[in-house]
């Protein structure tokens, strides 16, 4: 039986905690949430599951006292990309092991400035910090690598990512960490904090995939791309004015230093009408060399009548909790994502 602490009550949250509930292997000990009006409610209120006994809590300290084996850790992404880490550093030094959406598949990547710390709480705690994620933390680093060992030889890696957001109903997700409704004239969000944070995240990817294939990342620059609303988009999370950000491409071209390069794009849509090329598939993945190799995949939930996000949180977070027993008996430090047997050009 694994002790488990959820960290947040988002979306994600919300999906993690039920199936911690659910599993006859887990245990729930501790539940931390940012909104004071969850404060003091019990797990089982807000996972919309019996009661647990265990009440929500806002103060880390209460966390931090908590006899644990694993946080499931699951809040909004911050920006700057680095403002998360402080909470991280004290679950990991007060012997918490901890499994993160939030990037840290490779945190060496950011310099020891950024990983120092993080590597020095999870010693001194011994636990360990693992990211686990759909994409960034699946797609590419896991699915590509996988495909990547069919091949004889390999030239170029894509992998392409769609969401439709319009079903979002979170405001401060949709016009906050996607960007929509800015005006590209007034605030172009291509050249600003927010496309660093995603550049920090999703450098990881790429480096993560470079050395699983027994190279480096030479170069990485970015192409992002915005659509403007043709008219005024009424979505669930509101209202995109005529002009103003109604999708976002976060894309990055990458070579290596092989000479494989890699197209990583992420793009949000509030409609996906205003992309009438693109594959209605939420994932795709090419692959170029000999030989070529094509893949798209999409989730969906077996109840039609569910919401459009249901599918995706539930694979993020059977993700996570499949993770916890090999984290938790992994040495203190840097968790790395399992890969089977990606393409390599020499042994």
């Amino acid at each position: 039986m694994y002790r488990v602490v959820q960290w947040a009550t988002g979306s994600v949250g919300r999906t993690t905690l039920r199936r911690i509930l659910d599993h006859p292997d887990l245990e729930l000990v501790g539940l931390y949430v940012h909104d004071p009006a969850k404060v003091g409610r019990d797990a089982g209120e807000i996972a919309r599951r019996p009661p647990t006994g265990v009440l929500a809590t806002s103060r880390i300290e209460e966390i931090l006292a908590l006899e644990a084996d694993v946080v499931l850790h699951t809040p909004r992404i911050s920006v700057p990309y680095v403002d998360q880490n402080a909470a991280v550093e004290r679950l990991l030094a007060a012997g918490k092991n901890v499994i993160s959406v939030n990037g840290f598949y490779m945190p060496e990547v950011h310099g020891d400035a950024y990983a120092g710390p993080l590597r020095a709480a999870a010693l001194r705690g011994n636990a360990t910090l693992a990211g686990i994620g759909l994409n960034p933390g699946f797609v590419a680093e896991r699915i590509a690598l996988a495909l990547s060992g069919l091949m004889a030889r390999l030239e170029d890696i894509e992998c392409r990512e769609t969401v439709d957001a319009s079903f979002i109903p979170a405001p401060g997700f949709v016009f906050g960490v996607m960007g929509f409704g800015t005006d590209p004239a007034s605030h172009d969000i291509r050249r600003g904090p927010l496309a660093r944070m995603y550049t920090e995240l999703y450098s990881e990817t790429f480096a993560l995939v470079a050395a699983a294939l027994g190279t480096t990342v030479a170069t990485l620059e970015p192409d992002h791309r915005l659509t403007l609303a043709p008219r005024d988009l009424a979505i669930t999370a509101g209202t995109i004015s005529q002009g103003t950000v109604a999708a976002t491409e976060w894309c990055w071209q990458a070579s290596f230093a092989d000479g494989c390069r890699m197209t990583h794009s992420v793009l949000w849509t509030a409609d996906p009408g205003l992309h009438g090329g693109r594959d209605a598939a939420h994932w795709q993945i090419r692959l170029r060399g000999r030989p070529n190799v094509e893949l798209s995949f999409r989730l969906e939930d077996p109840d039609p009548a569910a919401p459009a996000s249901r599918a995706a949180m539930d694979a993020l977070a059977a993700l996570m909790i499949r993770a916890i027993p090999e984290v938790c008996a992994a040495p203190a430090g840097f968790w790395q994502l399992p890969a089977l047997l990606p393409y390599q050009a020499r042994f």
